[in-house]
């Protein structure tokens, strides 16, 4: 039986966005919505604006791409875009709050958390701007579905979108 390398790399950016998509969702939630025992949208913005010193249009991005971000992932919809910013958030993380420990602060040990995790959500949002969305995503089958339309069904179609 042969390995079959092109069902692999289509479904290897699925899983990263489901993944990233599912767990950065509920810290979007957090802080637009108030669930999981999150802050809502108010609470979060205060906490951005006067605890941490961000200009407003930070916080508010910061909100925007944590919560209607990973629904973009999810659905497979500007995955390029979307990874890019949630890198960049990320990466905003660690550059404002994360200095002095690496790992994340499970046995209550260290005076802050870790920015482990953060590294892999730029890892993870990297590897989507460089892939794409893939073959599993509403572009995708959008493209697909104009295509056919359109009489092009003989052109081949690039496995990333």
């Amino acid at each position: 039986m042969k390995y079959d390398l092109s069902k692999q790399a289509a479904l290897t950016p699925l899983i990263i966005r489901v993944i990233l998509g599912s767990v950065l969702f509920a810290h979007g939630a957090q802080k637009l919505l108030g669930w999981f025992n999150g802050y809502g949208f108010s609470g979060t913005m205060n906490f951005f604006t006067k605890t941490e010193g961000l200009p407003w249009i930070v916080g508010f991005a910061v909100i925007l791409i944590e919560f209607f971000g990973p629904i973009a992932l999810l659905l497979g919809i500007a995955t390029r875009f979307t990874g890019l910013a949630i890198a960049a958030v990320m990466a905003g993380v660690i550059i404002t709050n994360f200095h002095t420990y690496f790992f994340m602060n499970w046995f209550g040990s260290q005076k802050e958390e870790g920015y482990e995790f953060f590294i892999l959500m730029i890892g993870m949002s990297l590897s989507l701007v460089a892939s794409g969305a893939g073959k599993y995503s509403v572009v995708y089958f959008f493209k697909n579905t104009r295509r056919s339309q359109n009489g092009l069904e003989s052109k081949k179609v690039p496995l990333y979108t």
